[in-house]
């Protein structure tokens, strides 16, 4: 009895590493828009097809070694300069307005947005939705959108 419950203890404090950023990325991973250059100007709907090298992309939940997959942050600040990027690598990435999931194994995304100045970059997670260890991402790409 008292094995179980160590390796329960064991096991729960494990999970926690894993879950905290701790999946590594591979040393050459790059993430990066392929199709829209900063500054570029554009009409919504807003295609954004996803660029990977030395990874491989496979769905959220799907714990496969140098794999993961794709994130936008719109319109915040860049990743490693936001106010909530410590949660972002403990809990994992939050889904809201600033934070959009393709957990499904998606390369692109259409994003409707209104017209003004917007700001994309791309964030790869792991099967948790938590960011790599290295984290994996884009340079920050400033769109305008027209009506």
């Amino acid at each position: 009895m008292k094995r179980f419950i160590l390796g329960a203890a064991i096991a729960l404090a494990t999970a926690g590493f894993v879950h905290a950023g701790e999946t590594p990325s591979a040393p050459d991973a790059t993430v990066y828009v392929i199709n829209l250059e900063n500054g570029a100007t554009v009409q919504s709907p807003v295609t954004v097809i996803f660029g990977l090298a030395g990874m491989g992309v496979a769905p959220a939940g799907v714990e496969k070694e140098a794999t993961g997959h794709h994130h936008i942050l719109l319109n915040r600040a860049p990743f490693g300069e936001g106010a909530d990027d410590a949660e972002l690598i403990a809990n994992g990435i939050p889904s809201d307005e600033n934070h959009l999931h393709f957990g499904g194994g998606q390369t692109q995304a259409s994003l409707d947005l209104p017209a003004g100045t917007h700001t994309i970059q791309l964030v790869l997670g792991d099967h948790f939705h938590v960011p790599h260890n290295p984290p994996v991402v884009s340079d920050v790409i400033t769109i305008t959108v027209t009506e």
